[in-house]
């Protein structure tokens, strides 16, 4: 998915329109080693060209198979998502006016435009932090093993305060010495 940005300029019309799929498999595994597999990537959009920008916008889809955060059981996580990103060359760039944000502009270091890159960092991007099976969402059972085991921060939070209500029973008698000091 690349266009040289000479031919891109044929394009400031009418959008350039794409559809492909890609096979971005070895890439993202390489970038992110808890990848266990990735369905051919479904890549549908267009590329409208400016004088000052060229603004690309894309819908992705595909499956990408990762482990469960919990169990390490591999879970299918179907991706649909839209994509809008905004590429400039460096004069255009230095030309910009301040309606785009700084940070959401793409900078082309050569004369083309490779939409690979973005794709695979956008897929990434969008693998969340937890990732569960179908069973695992349904469960409140957390994880434990013979001398470990998982709780929440509810669970947590009400076991210490257990604790700190309970007296040690080293100190026990300590209190009852206090006790019978204040009946004096």
């Amino acid at each position: 998915m690349k266009w040289s940005l000479l031919e891109l300029r044929k394009y400031q019309e009418t959008p350039l329109n794409f559809s492909e799929t890609l096979d971005l498999k070895s890439e993202l595994m390489k970038r992110d080693n808890l990848i266990m597999d990735v369905a051919p990537v479904q890549v549908e959009g267009l590329v409208t060209v400016t004088k000052r920008d060229y603004l690309v916008h894309y819908n992705i889809q595909t499956t990408i198979t990762v482990p469960s955060t919990r169990s390490l059981e591999p879970v299918a996580l179907p991706m649909n998502f839209e994509v809008d990103e905004v590429f400039m060359t460096e004069e255009q760039y230095q030309s910009r006016d301040e309606l785009i944000p700084e940070e959401e502009i793409l900078l082309l270091e050569t004369a083309q435009l490779d939409l690979q890159q973005s794709i695979e960092d956008n897929l990434l991007l969008t693998i969340p932090m937890r990732v569960l099976t179908d069973e695992e969402m349904q469960s409140d059972e957390l994880p434990k093993g013979e001398s470990w085991e998982v709780i929440s921060e509810e669970e947590y939070a009400q076991r210490k305060e257990a604790v700190s209500n309970e007296i040690d029973p080293r100190l026990a008698k300590l209190s009852e010495l206090f006790k019978a000091e204040d009946n004096e």
